[in-house]
């Protein structure tokens, strides 16, 4: 598969992004890619380097975020031997690594400034300067920058160049986040199961309960995020069809439990899968006549009244947290098996647990 088509979803942004990239990518300007983290700026950068005439040079990648700003001059540039302590030969820097191919600058935006003056220069006049060099080399590299920070708030904060970005952002390309086209979830979910299938077992796939729950959550890690729980439940699951009754909380990402109230529109009855985060209109929990009969009944010695009174409501929300968590702990914190030993309705028991704030 082409690097283009790996850009996976069949929605009317990514058709227009695979577009963009094929077009730009038969330029040799410099291009901006912007995003939300974990959109996939490092797989465009790849499309667009695979659809240039540059694709049979190099494509080197360099995290200008995960490189101290002191040893990435060093890294970009390359160093001449006995230049500072450690330089004990000389060393070829990125850009002449990238030499007649493409480079791609990630998280531009965490570039020192005195760094960027130098980029500057290096766009400008097409030659490098290694730290210790007295002389200037040539190369020949398409540069590729990537952010997911707005860089024109950093231009107003004094952290950016102003001439750096308009030099960076002639050809300017931003990556839709995973929110913005949710109609790709299925069909992301199913090649993630491909790629994360462990050996010798089938793709694991989501029942129609769950996949609504994906197409409802906003995915505020993008792709990176679908794909990581994707793994997740591979591992957990292997081959199997995925129902978040039979998931543990604790595997089940906090932001998404919030939100799965909204994937039934708001009533829990239609998917015993959802999580309720709003508290009871009352205060408290059902207060039916039948549900503390059980309560009470299940609490050995607890239905003697003290001699001061006690404050019923309050007594028995302590006596069912009680429980609840002997329960988890029982059912090595299996919520369906939990419920069967309380003669709860899942759906209910998961509500308890969030208004008892127990993890599960």
């Amino acid at each position: 598969m082409s690097v283009l088509n790996s850009i996976i979803g069949s929605s009317q942004e990514v058709l227009a992004l695979r577009k963009l990239i094929s077009t730009v990518g038969k330029s040799d300007s410099t291009v901006l890619i912007l995003g939300e983290s974990g959109t996939g700026k490092d797989l465009a950068a790849r499309a667009l380097h695979e659809s240039s005439s540059r694709k049979m040079k190099p494509f080197i990648p360099v995290n200008c975020g995960a490189i101290p700003k002191d040893l990435l001059e060093s890294e970009l540039f390359g160093h001449k031997k006995g230049s500072f302590t450690g330089a004990i030969s000389d060393r070829k820097g990125r850009f002449q690594l990238a030499h007649q191919g493409t480079l791609f600058l990630d998280e531009i935006g965490d570039m020192s400034l005195d760094l960027q003056v130098k980029l500057l220069r290096v766009l400008q006049e097409r030659q490098i300067d290694p730290v210790g060099s007295t002389s200037s080399i040539d190369v020949d590299v398409r540069v590729i920058a990537a952010t997911h920070k707005n860089i024109e708030s950093l231009i107003d904060e004094g952290k950016f160049r102003q001439d750096l970005y308009y030099r960076l952002n002639v050809l300017p390309i931003e990556i839709p986040s995973l929110s913005d086209r949710k109609s790709d979830v299925p069909e992301l979910v199913s090649f993630f199961a491909q790629q994360h299938a462990e050996k010798h077992s089938n793709p694991i796939r989501l029942n129609n309960e769950t996949m609504r729950i994906f197409l409802s959550y906003q995915w505020p890690g993008n792709i990176r995020e679908l794909s990581n729980l994707i793994a997740r439940y591979s591992a957990l699951m292997p081959g199997a069809e995925i129902d978040f009754r039979d998931i543990p909380l604790s595997m089940i990402p906090a932001l998404m439990r919030k939100t799965l109230d909204n994937s039934s529109g708001g009533n829990s009855s239609n998917n015993e899968a959802i999580i309720s985060t709003e508290p009871n209109p009352l205060g408290g929990f059902d207060n039916s006549f039948s549900d503390v009969e059980r309560i009470i009944s299940l609490a050995q010695g607890a239905n003697t009244l003290p001699e001061e009174g006690l404050h019923l409501k309050e007594h028995l929300m302590g006596i069912e947290k009680d429980l609840i968590q002997q329960a988890l702990m029982r059912s090595d914190s299996n919520v369906s098996k939990t419920a069967r030993l309380l003669g709860l309705q899942r759906t209910t028991l998961i509500e308890k647990i969030n208004k008892h704030n127990l993890q599960s």
